[in-house]
């Protein structure tokens, strides 16, 4: 069996694009390898039908992070044999980069994001400049790369005059599961459920102004599930608000278990601001999750989940980030049932049209020039 080393620079329990990428892997007769770090709150590792290592690093984030990070991904690559590298997101790109050309590995690469213009980076010149001359002097050289929506897939082909696969961030078909309880008891029976999900909680995504927006919306509960960044500021500000009999906060979860949790909620929120490119032609993994669990939408007028919300008919738009104005349209959407019914029917019916059977062609295609 042709070895395959994936890696990513997560703690692999929660990522279900790299999960997905190596179950086609091993799909094609790959024997797969993935690697990534473990944190002090990472979850125990699932069972999968691959090989996983996580590697333990002193720093966990900042630039002596990075440097950690990519230095022992180098020595762990050069001392495994391996004939296909899969690179995820600019942070492995430069380790795998140098390996593919000291042991002539075949080098795919998958940008989950427009990564130099995200926003940790935008305002921190020096080091998005770092991250702009790696990405600068390696992606025009790169034969195989893929990523996660047309819009991004664009720019990069029009920035390196690449050939850009799109692979869109969809999740298989739910299997049958064990059904999660009422999430949490005080949770009174017949209140609609408000979701937030996700890996990435962090600045600009509108996360902050829905927890006010609880305030004054009445009769619902508020469920966030997830990590990142403002995660603690958002625990904060719920018990400065005294809103904790509103809001319930879970952890980051296996996303085996997460659609449990998704499907019971009545709608579900992506509310990233178009405040850099990366969020603007974003795609997030979250929508197609509603999308595939039922659930109606309300989500920011980004290009690429404004064009499905408005072509499938899952949910709303809404282009302010008030709080109040938050509140206003969420009460509206949760008090017309009606409307909701229809969205979520139009749910079952897009999750038929985005389904990760068929999405994976494209990586397939890909891999079996390399099988």
């Amino acid at each position: 069996m042709k070895k395959a080393i994936v890696s990513v620079i997560n703690d692999l329990v929660t990522d279900q694009r790299v999960n997905k990428t190596c179950n086609v892997l091993a799909q094609l007769g790959f024997d797969v390898l993935l690697v990534g770090r473990v944190k002090r709150d990472s979850l125990p590792l699932p069972y999968r039908n691959y090989r996983m290592h996580r590697m333990k690093l002193m720093f966990e984030k900042g630039p002596f992070f990075y440097a950690e990070f990519n230095i022992r991904l180098f020595f762990f690559l050069l001392f495994h044999k391996s004939a296909l590298l899969f690179s995820n997101d600019l942070d492995t790109l430069l380790p795998n980069f140098l390996m593919s050309k000291i042991k002539s590995n075949t080098l795919i690469y998958d940008s989950h994001e427009y990564f130099t213009e995200t926003p940790e980076l935008v305002n921190r010149k020096f080091v998005q400049g770092i991250w702009k001359r790696i990405e600068g002097w390696i992606f025009p050289k790169l034969h195989d790369v893929i990523t996660v929506n047309d819009s991004i897939a664009n720019l990069f082909q029009q920035k390196y005059g690449n050939k850009v696969a799109v692979v869109r961030n969809i999740p298989p078909t739910p299997s049958l599961q064990k059904k999660a309880p009422r999430v949490v008891h005080k949770i009174p029976e017949g209140h609609p459920i408000i979701l937030l999900q996700g890996s990435g909680i962090n600045m600009h995504r509108g996360a902050e102004e829905l927890v006010q927006a609880m305030q004054t919306i009445e009769n619902a509960h508020l469920i966030i599930i997830g990590g990142g960044d403002v995660i603690d500021i958002l625990k904060s500000m719920s018990r400065n608000l005294n809103l904790e009999h509103k809001i319930t906060f879970f952890p980051k979860m296996p996303f085996e278990e997460l659609h449990n949790y998704t499907s019971k909620a009545s709608i579900g929120l992506t509310l990233d601001k178009d405040t850099n490119i990366n969020y603007r032609f974003s795609l997030p993994n979250k929508l197609f999750d509603y999308i595939h669990a039922g659930v109606p939408v309300l989500a920011s007028p980004l290009v690429e989940v404004k064009r499905i919300i408005d072509d499938y008919q899952v949910g709303e738009t809404i282009c302010s980030h008030q709080p109040s104005e938050i509140a206003k349209h969420i009460t509206k959407m949760i008090s017309d049932t009606e409307k909701l019914a229809t969205y979520k029917n139009n749910c079952k019916a897009a999750a038929k049209v985005f389904n990760w059977e068929k999405e994976k062609q494209t990586l397939i295609k890909i891999l079996q020039k390399h099988a």
